[in-house]
């Protein structure tokens, strides 16, 4: 009885332990033949909001095959990195496609530089570079956090006869900073 539970609890210890580690395992996988040229493909009209993939040749085991472009959602502060082989290591693998960080990141950190703090000039660090309502313009150019122009029709609201856009004019609005009439 006593070699069966040894046996036992040295096969689940044995099974168990290999676990972790597999959870970190990496396989690169090098291809002794370039891939081909690209092939030409007619890009789409551009749509809103989403980036053009471009077709591309992956492997499939035994040779290369064509992949057709397609659109991707666009992500907001990210640039899309299409995928693209590269020789190395005696032979070619494949990049994957990725969204890269837009802007430079000179210490490779993952964090672009304007959002990196330099000494004094990082944001919100000083009034000068302050933004309170986070529409990406400090509020130096805003009159104290009130645009120039509040309609947004061209004309600044010193000149503006009807401040709000509303229809009402200014002298006969009860409320010429209201853009809701009622």
């Amino acid at each position: 009885m006593k070699h069966l539970t040894l046996a036992a609890l040295i096969a689940i210890g044995a099974a168990a332990a290999p676990l972790p580690s597999m959870a970190y395992s990496n396989v690169s996988l090098y291809i002794g033949t370039a891939p081909p040229a690209p092939l030409y493909e007619r890009v789409p009209a551009p749509r809103h909001g989403y980036v053009w993939a471009p077709g591309h040749w992956e492997w499939n085991g035994r040779r290369h095959v064509w992949a057709p472009g397609f659109w991707v959602v666009e992500r907001p502060g990210y640039v899309y990195r299409a995928p693209a082989w590269y020789q190395g290591n005696g032979g070619w693998y494949m990049q994957p496609a990725a969204w890269a960080p837009y802007g430079r990141d000179r210490d490779r950190d993952g964090v672009p530089d304007r959002f990196e703090r330099r000494g004094d000039r990082y944001y919100g660090d000083r009034a000068y570079y302050r933004d309170r309502d986070r529409d990406g313009v400090p509020d130096r150019y805003e009159r104290g956090g009130r645009r120039h122009d509040e309609d947004r029709d061209g004309v600044p609201n010193r000149y503006d006869r009807d401040r709000d856009g509303d229809g009402v004019p200014n002298r006969r609005d009860h409320r010429p900073d209201n853009p809701y009439r009622r």
